[in-house]
């Protein structure tokens, strides 16, 4: 390919709803970008998930910037219908996305960043990594101490009740994720779930009150208040929460609510109690890990994601992230968050340009 076709403005990694969000600000800046997509299609990501998933969020909170969801503003949407829903948005902005285009690198240069792909090196004045905060599954390592004949999966890879075979079932994480899985599981085997839950936003605060309880998540647990950065401080550890099914929802169903998973006994899950249960399957609802390792000298916290200020990378002028959880409040993971950072981040590149930062010339 020609190089000179490879020069860009801002190249964005990931074709997900913050690489779109990101893309749909980026098409109204007259700046040269191009998004950059590794499965052979956009949504993909949202496809391969389990059968039965629903968003977390009612059908007015899964809208993107400039383009209504088109669903009933109180539906749950499937993830097929998300997955849809992208791939439409894409084509009514026109976003220049590549599809099938997987990145292997990042390094910084003199003239701003070199991404390197299987399709050969881009280079661009500016990155934002959209690349989402589900890119390696988080399983304990006690996990390698369970006996041979248990089958583990984690959340990622189970889909529908035929996978699991008869005998009984272990969900670790009592999350949104976990809880959903347990209570399908449920209707054909005997359940238990491990883990402390997180707390549950009512059904009626979602009919009734949503638009109070959108703005306390949206705009006062924020980054820029003592309230929000107490509750960022604890949100990788306890995780968002419970939305559409309750605790309650699992007891009625049957399923076993157990202490949190601690180590592997016998071959067999043990639990913070002393306690252990023989069971023929366990499914890992315990989040994922980020995997930035591809990006140089990215600065990372404590929990692998990368130190940012609202998306933006002090030490590394020109490198942006957009749809990391809490990455400016408690909605900056969540779909009808991501576009307010996307606008953010897409400010702060046309502010740099505007300070003497050149862009490249086809």
């Amino acid at each position: 390919m020609d190089q000179d076709l490879q020069q860009f403005d801002v190249v964005v990694l990931g074709a997900g709803q913050a690489g779109l969000a990101a893309g749909y600000h980026l098409s109204r800046t007259g700046l040269r970008f191009v998004i950059l997509e590794d499965a052979p299609r956009i949504g993909d990501g949202w496809r391969a998930r389990w059968d039965s998933l629903r968003l977390f969020t009612p059908a007015r909170h899964d809208a993107l910037p400039g383009l209504v969801f088109p669903a009933a503003p109180d539906a749950f949407p499937s993830k097929d219908e998300f997955a849809d829903y992208l791939e439409a948005y894409a084509q009514e902005f026109s976003l220049p996305v590549r599809t099938g285009t997987r990145v292997t690198g990042v390094r910084r240069t003199e003239a701003g960043y070199s991404v390197s792909t299987g399709d050969g090196r881009l280079n661009a004045r500016n990155v934002i990594a959209a690349v989402g905060a589900n890119a390696l599954p988080r399983i304990p390592a006690a996990a390698a101490g369970l006996d041979s004949e248990i089958l583990q999966l984690h959340s990622s890879q189970y889909r529908r009740l035929s996978d699991v075979p008869e005998g009984d079932v272990l969900v670790v994480g009592a999350g949104t994720s976990g809880a959903e899985i347990a209570l399908e599981l449920a209707g054909s085997h005997r359940t238990f779930i491990a883990g402390r839950p997180t707390p549950h936003v009512p059904d009626a605060v979602l009919h009734h009150a949503d638009a109070a309880y959108w703005r306390f998540v949206h705009s006062v647990l924020t980054t820029d208040n003592p309230l929000g950065r107490k509750v960022s401080a604890n949100f990788h550890r306890r995780g968002a929460p419970l939305i559409r099914i309750s605790v309650k929802d699992l007891e009625r169903a049957g399923v076993v609510r157990l202490p949190r998973f601690s180590a592997a006994a016998g071959g067999q899950p043990a639990f913070d109690d002393g306690t252990s249960r023989t069971v023929r399957t366990v499914v890992w609802a315990t989040g994922y890990r980020p995997s930035l390792d591809w990006i140089e000298g990215v600065p990372l916290t404590d929990w692998g994601w990368p130190e940012t200020r609202r998306g933006v990378v002090p030490e590394l002028p020109g490198l942006y992230f957009v749809g990391m959880p809490f990455q400016y409040s408690l909605t900056s993971g969540l779909i009808g968050g991501v576009g307010r950072d996307a606008a953010y981040v897409v400010a702060g590149i046309l502010e740099r340009s505007k300070e003497g930062v050149p862009s490249p010339t086809p």
